[in-house]
């Protein structure tokens, strides 16, 4: 069934998202400072290409104040206008019977975008 999901979601404006995420991350990469933000929207541009099947859980061993830190400077640097976007597109297809498991997956976008630092995806 994920694969289903995947290549409908694909289709439906995945992998527009998905690319929006490697162009910003291209962007935050050019400069020293901007590296940890562009590998961690490498790391939302891997789960928008194909979210059905994976999982984002909490690193044990990111507990600290450096992630902490990055976590606020994301939210406030434009994690917050990812995560209301996810958001948006998630409440519009909750609206449908057939858009709810894409609105979970924006769910599950949003939570890695308004804090990416500590989190992996498995």
């Amino acid at each position: 069934m994920s694969i289903i999901g995947n290549i409908l979601w694909l289709i439906f404006g995945g992998l527009i998202i998905s690319l929006e995420y490697m162009v910003s991350g291209l962007l935050l990469c050019l400069t020293i400072v901007g590296i940890p933000f562009g590998v961690q929207c490498f790391k939302l541009a891997i789960l928008a290409l194909l979210p059905f099947g994976q999982d984002v859980v909490s690193k044990p061993t990111a507990i600290g104040c450096l992630s902490t830190f990055m976590n606020i400077l994301w939210i406030f640097l434009g994690g917050i206008w990812i995560a209301a976007t996810h958001m948006i597109f998630a409440l519009i297809l909750a609206i449908t019977i057939i858009g709810i498991p894409f609105a979970k997956q924006h769910f599950k976008l949003a939570s890695l975008a308004i804090t990416p630092f500590g989190h992996e995806i498995k």
